[in-house]
This record gives structure tokens, sequence and C-alpha cells, in this order.
């Protein structure tokens, strides 16, 4: 990710950060006020995200680092084990907000909150909706894992505060269980949006790659004058970018020059197709001996 790129990425992260910082503190003031445990599940949540967003930030700065004796690949994986964290603490609040909305809702105890509440949650999740737009195309256009797993949080949280405006509103009408359940609710989509991210995460960490990713990149090697079929592929996530190892083979003919220039137009084809960190590509002759019985 060159320079102009980790800024965007960072820029949307502190985009991210004031909005939550912001929004944490008049969800948990107005969630105590008006007695909505929806409101105040809804504020734990964003604040959950403060400390993720400090984690990406974090995670960001490292992966700037460039390679060294120890990290040959450089420190690009930062960001992902950054998002990682992130996940891991999403999922250990949404338990805490889920266990305690039970016991509020088993218990029965709790007070009717104000409709402000509801108008509170409806404007953070307008708020939040606007913020992952403009995250979500960055994210796309950088291929950023931080940022992405920090639009996706911006887009449940939108989802979170409406379903939070929805049980403050129901517990008006007489369903005062309505606003805890709401609350569970949240802790819910938090809950599942850790483990949207950590199931990314932990897939790129483990040298995944997308298997359907693999077969078009497959394809694109095939389309190479010269290659005249692809013996091994494997690649890998490395940060936002990808590691390529690949063997062709070729026509036994071909002198070492000319099996040289084909690699180098498969390389040339893969950088322009994908964001690469290395490419290896190794060549073998073809062989065309049909095989006996």
């Amino acid at each position: 990710m060159n320079e102009n790129m980790h800024k965007r990425v960072e820029r949307g992260v502190y985009f991210s950060l004031g909005a939550y910082i912001f929004l944490s503190v008049v969800k948990l003031a107005a969630g105590w006020k008006f007695s909505s445990d929806a409101l105040v599940a809804d504020g734990l949540n964003n604040a959950t995200d403060i400390v993720a967003s400090v984690a990406v930030l974090i995670g960001l700065k490292i992966s700037r680092k460039p390679a060294d004796e120890d990290h040959p690949y450089g420190h690009l994986r930062a960001e992902t084990i950054a998002s990682m964290v992130a996940s891991f603490i999403m999922v250990v609040i949404g338990l805490q907000v889920l266990i305690s909305s039970v016991k509020k809702i088993t218990s029965g105890a709790g007070e009717e909150p104000s409709l402000l509440a509801a108008a509170v949650a409806v404007f953070s999740g307008l708020v939040m909706l606007a913020i992952f737009a403009v995250n979500i195309k960055t994210a796309k256009e950088t291929e950023s894992q931080g940022l992405k797993a920090a639009a996706l949080d911006n887009r449940s949280d939108a989802f979170v505060s409406f379903g939070a405006a929805i049980g403050i509103a129901g517990s008006q009408i007489g369903l005062p269980w309505l606003d805890p359940a709401a609350a569970i609710f949240v802790g819910l989509i938090i809950i599942k949006t850790g483990w949207e991210i950590f199931s990314e995460t932990s897939h790129n960490l483990s040298d995944g790659f997308d298997y359907e990713e693999g077969k078009t990149m497959e394809k694109k090697i095939l389309s190479v004058q010269g290659v005249e079929t692809v013996g091994d592929l494997k690649a890998r996530k490395h940060g936002n970018r990808a590691i390529i190892d690949v063997t062709i083979l070729v026509d036994p003919e071909l002198n070492v020059i000319q099996s040289h220039e084909i690699t180098e137009r498969v390389e040339e084809l893969l950088k322009e197709a994908y964001r690469v960190e290395s490419i290896q590509v190794h060549v073998e002759p073809h062989d065309h001996t049909p095989k006996t019985e």
C-alpha cells in the first residue's frame, strides 16, 4: 500500500473514531437518563468500537514499517492482526450485553424508557450509515482489511441503532420487554460482526486464499502466450497484497531466454490484475509424451 493509500485509510479510521467517541458519550448519557437498556447497550457497542479503531490505527502504523531482517516481507500483516484483535473485543462486549439483557428480561426489572432515547438512536443510525458509505468505498479502492472491518462495523452499528429505536418505541405501547429485547438484538449483532471479521482475518493469517479467485488467476496465466499449462499455483494474502508462487509448463524446445521472457509476461499480467507483494514464477518443460498404460 503506497503512502497516499495509507493516508486515505487512516483518515477513514480517524473519521470513524471521532464519530464513535461522540456517539458513545451521547448514547450512554441518554440511555441512563431516559432509562433505556437498548440505548445503553448501543453506547457500549460504540465504546468497544473506540478500542477497535485504536487497534486498527496501531496496526496501520506498524504495517507501514519497511521490511527488515526479521520481517523480509514487511509488516503488512499487522493490519490484519489488529482487525482480529478488534473482533475479539466485539465478541466479548457482545456477550456481556447479551447476558445483562437476558437477566433484565427474566427479572422483569426496569423502567419505561423515554421516546427521546429512540430519537437519539435514529440519529445515531443515520450518522453511522453515512460513515459506512464513505469507508466501504475507500476500503474497496485500497483493499484495506482494517478499514473494511471498520466499515462493516459502521453498518452493523447503524442497524443496531435502528433496532434499539424500535425496541424503545415498542416499550411505549405497553410492551416494556421490547427495550431489553432490542438490547439482546444489539448484542447478537455485535457478536455476528465480530465473528465475521475473525473468520476473514484468521483465514488470511493462516495463508488461506479464495478458491474462485485462484481459478480466475489460473485462467489469466493460461492466457499468456507461451504458457501451455499451469503445473502449480499457490497464493496467500499479506495484508492487502498477495504473495504468488506459480509453476508454468512451456514448450521444452524453448531456450532459457525465451522461457524467461514468458515468466516476465506472466509477472506483468499478475501485477496489473492484483496488488502483488511478491511473485515467483517457476518454469518446467511440458512433457508431450503420451502416457502408456
